[in-house]
C-alpha cells in the first residue's frame, strides 16, 4: 500500500472507533454479562460482577482510545480497574483460565461490534477488509500485551496470599464450606474451632475504596472485637476471602443464641465506621456451620443491591431478606414477575417509585396509615390518598393479591432499578 492508501485506511479505522466510542457502555455492559454467564466463578457475588463490569468498560475505552488516536500499544499503561481486578480473582483463588478465557471472549465480542460499525463506513468492499485487518492486527496487540501482564500480576499475588493467609487453615475452611470431605478432627486441631456447637456465620467486608495490604487483619480485629461483646463461647474463626473481605463464625457453645441484631448494628457503628456485616442464623453443627454462612453470603448480596440506606449490618432474618436473595438468584424471572403483578407500578420513573415507597412503607406497618405516614415524613392523608389511587386502580388487584404486591414492593425496595422490568442485566 501507498503512504496515502495507508493513511486513508487509518483515518477509517479512526472513524469506526469514533462509532464505537458512541456505543462504548453497550458494548461493555455486553460483554460483561456474557463473561458473568458464560465463565465459571465470574459471578460468585455482586461485587465481583461490579469489579468485572469495571475491568471491561476501562479495557475497551483504551481499544477505542488506541484505535481513535493511533496510539502505540507499547506507550501504554494497564488501567486500575483491569489490574484490581486480576488481583482479587488471584485472591478469590479463581483459577487463572477463568481471566485468560474473559480476555479472548472479550476480543471475539469487540470484532463483532467492530464488523458492525465497518459495513457502515461509505468506502470500498477492499478497503473495508484493511480496515478491519488493521484492527484486528491493533486488538492482537493490546491483548497479548494486556494478558501477559494481569496474568503476571495474578500469578505474584496469587503467591503472596498463599503465604500470608495460612494454607492448610484456610483450604480446610474452604473444603468444609464447599462441601468436600475433610477429617473433622483435623480440622478442629488446626483451626482450634469446634464443629460441634451452635455457629452464627458472617460475611464482613470493608467499604474502603482502596483497601490497604493489612486490611484483612482490620477485619479480624474488627471481628473479634465484636466476638467479645456478643457473649460467645469461644474465639471466632476468620479466613481472609480477599483483600477487604471475610468470612467469620462466632461460637455458641450448646446454647442457641438469640442475638439482638440492632444491638449488633450499635456494636458495629462503634468499632469500625467502614466496615459491615452481614450475618446469618444462629445453627448447629457441621451442616449449620456452611448453611449459616451461606445465608450471611446471601444476606451481603442483598445488601450490595440495595438502593436503600447503609446500614452496617444486614441480617438473613431481617424482614424480607431470605426471600429476595432467593429471587435475586434468578433476576430475569424477577423482573417479569414484578411487571406481572405491578404493572405500571413497576415504571422506571419518580412518580411509580414514589407510589412504591408508599405502598412499600404502608404494607410494612401492617397497613397502619399512621404509621406509615410516620415512616415517610408525610402527612396522614397523603398516604391514604396515594394507597386508595393505587389499590383501587383496576387491574392491579384484580389477578393478584396483597401478598403478591408487598413482595413484589418487598422485591423493588431492596434492589432497586435492577427488580424493575428492561434495567437489569440480563435484558437486552
Amino acid at each position: 500500500m501507498t503512504p496515502t492508501t495507508d493513511d486513508g485506511i487509518l483515518r477509517l479505522v479512526a472513524e469506526t472507533a469514533r462509532r464505537l466510542n458512541d456505543r462504548e457502555p453497550e458494548i461493555a455492559r455486553a460483554m460483561s454479562r456474557l463473561m458473568a454467564r458464560e465463565i465459571s466463578h465470574l459471578d460468585e457475588d455482586r461485587h465481583l460482577v461490579e469489579m468485572l463490569q469495571a475491568s471491561v468498560d476501562a479495557n475497551v475505552k483504551t481499544i477505542i482510545h488506541v484505535l481513535a488516536n493511533r496510539i502505540p500499544i507499547e506507550h501504554l499503561q494497564p488501567t486500575t480497574a483491569a489490574t484490581e481486578y486480576a488481583l482479587r480473582l488471584a485472591q478469590r483463588d479463581i483459577p487463572a483460565h477463568s481471566l485468560v478465557r474473559a480476555y479472548h471472549m472479550g476480543q471475539n465480542e469487540f470484532i463483532e461490534a467492530c464488523f458492525t460499525e465497518v459495513r457502515r463506513l461509505e468506502c470500498s468492499a477492499e478497503l473495508r477488509l484493511e480496515v478491519l485487518h488493521h484492527i484486528s492486527n491493533v486488538l492482537y496487540r493490546y491483548i497479548d500485551w494486556i494478558s501477559l501482564y494481569v496474568l503476571d500480576t495474578y500469578e505474584k499475588e496469587k503467591r503472596r496470599w498463599i503465604s500470608s493467609r495460612g494454607n492448610l487453615r484456610s483450604s480446610l475452611i474452604h473444603k468444609i464450606v464447599a462441601g468436600q470431605p475433610v477429617n473433622i478432627s483435623v480440622f478442629e486441631q488446626e483451626t482450634g474451632y469446634r464443629l460441634d456447637q451452635f455457629h452464627v456465620g458472617m460475611v464482613v467486608w470493608s467499604t474502603s475504596e482502596a483497601p490497604e495490604p493489612e486490611e484483612p487483619r482490620r477485619l479480624e480485629r474488627f471481628v473479634l472485637g465484636l466476638a467479645a461483646r456478643c457473649r460467645g463461647t469461644g474465639q471466632p474463626l476468620v479466613t481472609a476471602i480477599d483483600r477487604s473481605m471475610a468470612w467469620a463464625w462466632l461460637p455458641f457453645g450448646s446454647r442457641q443464641p438469640a442475638l439482638d441484631v440492632e444491638e449488633i448494628r450499635e456494636l458495629t457503628a462503634g468499632l469500625a465506621k467502614d466496615c459491615r456485616l452481614a450475618l446469618g442464623l444462629p445453627a448447629h453443627g457441621l451442616a449449620g456451620f456452611r448453611r449459616s454462612r451461606e445465608q450471611a453470603q446471601s444476606a451481603r448480596d442483598v445488601a450490595l443491591a440495595s438502593v436503600g440506606p447503609a446500614h452496617p449490618v444486614v441480617s438473613f432474618g431481617d424482614q424480607g431478606v431470605a426471600v429476595v436473595s432467593l429471587l435475586a438468584k434468578d433476576m430475569d424471572s424477577t423482573r417479569r414477575w414484578v411487571r406481572e403483578v405491578l404493572g405500571p407500578l413497576a415504571g422506571d420513573d419518580d412518580h411509580a417509585a414514589e407510589l412504591r415507597r408508599t405502598l412499600h412503607a404502608f404494607f410494612s406497618t401492617g397497613e397502619n396509615y399512621g404509621k406509615a405516614a410516620e415512616l415517610l415524613n408525610v402527612h396522614r392523608n397523603t398516604v391514604k390518598y396515594r394507597v386508595s389511587k393505587v389499590l383501587d386502580s383496576p387491574g392491579l388487584t384484580a389477578a393478584h393479591d396483597r401478598m403478591d404486591i408487598a413482595l413484589a414492593l418487598q422485591i423493588c425496595h431492596f434492589l432497586g432499578p435492577a427488580a424493575l422490568p428492561g434495567t437489569g442485566l440480563g435484558e437486552q
